[in-house]
């Protein structure tokens, strides 16, 4: 039965983080004393209510290296893909363009360029190697004179790999080629300037980034080049046309909060997490002989492990275990498939460096462990010692039904 104990050690930080506690304290005001509607800007409680916007908008873009009139605030980083996107695409002179992306990127991009490729637009996936890092040189190749927009993540959401994303936003540029940027799980650990990453269209997310859920940004570039964006959702003209629909000023508050602890806290918090993740994936591979890192070991968020076991069905793994709360794979995929995740079942098969059903059994025994900005060298050790046990036993259950089937064959 799967563990429902609340009280357990989470590492699956990549599905949902905690709110920080100065997040939640920031955002408090807005429930009681600031709870106007912004855009009432007749009296003093929307007046209020704005200019905490501003100033969430501010925090944002400065943690981007942007400019706050670039930033869109949307429900999630969902929304802001689809109104990267979708945006970008639907205008008339791209709706039969070319878009490039990968096999493995979050659903809500596969989900839009299947979308596209079903009104009549093109879309190239690129495919990657057994490590799940692109080679900018295969971008290149994919380009045509029909490309209109090229998205990626800068970090994946099960495995970890990060992009490089400098190189490939050289090639846009040079191309007149917009480039998006899917930056929900790099924004808490890695470096997300727009001066470093170089994307015309970044998607945040907050509850990735210890802030509330229901809410994201967009950044959208204004100049060289200025990105047009048509409008997904209408009705009111909230932020600037592009994103109707009242304001949800305490969300707001809380990923500007967010982002501002950011600027300051996010490369000790890499460093330190690094180092628990190091420890724990060490000692997983010391009592586990055979385990199997999914994706890159060098190119890797700071705070991920994804492992395969062979012989062991992740399904199980994860039901065994009794005080690690982790999953299969993203929060946002069907776990019902029967195929594990279509992500580690994506890598490597270009390269035959990995058979088709090799791929699938990864997929389907692989384990996702997200570590984050409150876990505990204490719990570290507790949940490692829960993650071997747990695998032992089903491996001695397996080889006992083995021998079983060996006696029975006699």
């Amino acid at each position: 039965m799967t563990n429902h104990n609340p009280q357990s050690i989470y590492l699956d930080y990549h599905a949902t983080t905690p709110v920080d506690p100065r997040v939640l304290e920031a955002m408090m005001p807005c429930y009681k004393e600031v709870f106007g509607n912004p855009a009432s800007s007749q009296h003093a409680h929307g007046q209020a209510a704005n200019q905490l916007v501003e100033t969430a908008r501010g925090q944002v873009a400065t943690l981007l290296g942007a400019d706050p009139r670039e930033i869109i605030f949307t429900s999630g980083a969902t929304e802001s893909i689809n109104l990267a996107l979708k945006g970008v695409l639907t205008a008339e002179e791209n709706r039969s363009g070319h878009l490039i992306t990968t096999e493995i990127e979050h659903k809500a991009v596969l989900d839009v360029a299947q979308h596209f490729e079903r009104t009549g637009g093109q879309v190239t996936y690129v495919p990657l190697g057994l490590d799940g890092v692109l080679k900018p040189e295969q971008v290149l190749d994919a380009i045509t004179s029909s490309t209109k927009l090229i998205s990626l993540q800068y970090a994946n959401n099960e495995i970890g790999t990060v992009q490089p994303l400098p190189e490939v936003a050289k090639i846009c540029r040079e191309r007149g080629i917009l480039f998006h940027c899917d930056a929900a799980q790099a924004l808490p650990y890695l470096d997300c300037r727009l001066a470093t990453i170089g994307a015309d269209l970044v998607s945040i997310s907050s509850h990735k980034s210890y802030g509330p859920k229901g809410i994201g940004a967009l950044f959208a570039r204004r100049k060289q080049p200025r990105v047009r964006l048509e409008a997904q959702i209408e009705g009111g003209g909230q932020e600037r046309g592009l994103r109707s629909g009242t304001l949800n000023v305490p969300g707001i508050v809380g990923l500007g909060k967010a982002c501002e602890l950011l600027t300051t806290e996010c490369q000790a918090d890499g460093v330190r997490i690094s180092a628990l993740r190091d420890r724990l994936l060490a000692h997983l591979e010391e009592k586990l002989p055979g385990l199997v890192l999914n994706g890159s070991r060098e190119n890797r968020l700071p705070n991920n492990i994804n492992v395969s076991l062979p012989g062991v069905s992740a399904a199980k793994w994860l039901a065994g275990l009794t005080t690690v709360s982790c999953s299969a794979g993203s929060a946002c995929s069907n776990p019902s498939s029967g195929d594990g995740s279509y992500v580690v079942q994506g890598l490597g098969k270009f390269q035959s460096a990995i058979t088709v059903e090799e791929a699938r059994s990864r997929a389907q025994g692989s384990i996702r462990l997200g570590l984050g900005r409150f876990t505990t060298e204490e719990e570290i050790d507790l949940a490692q010692k829960d993650l071997v046990d747990t695998a032992i036993h089903l491996l001695s259950r397996s080889d006992s039904k083995d021998s079983s089937e060996e006696d029975c064959s006699i």
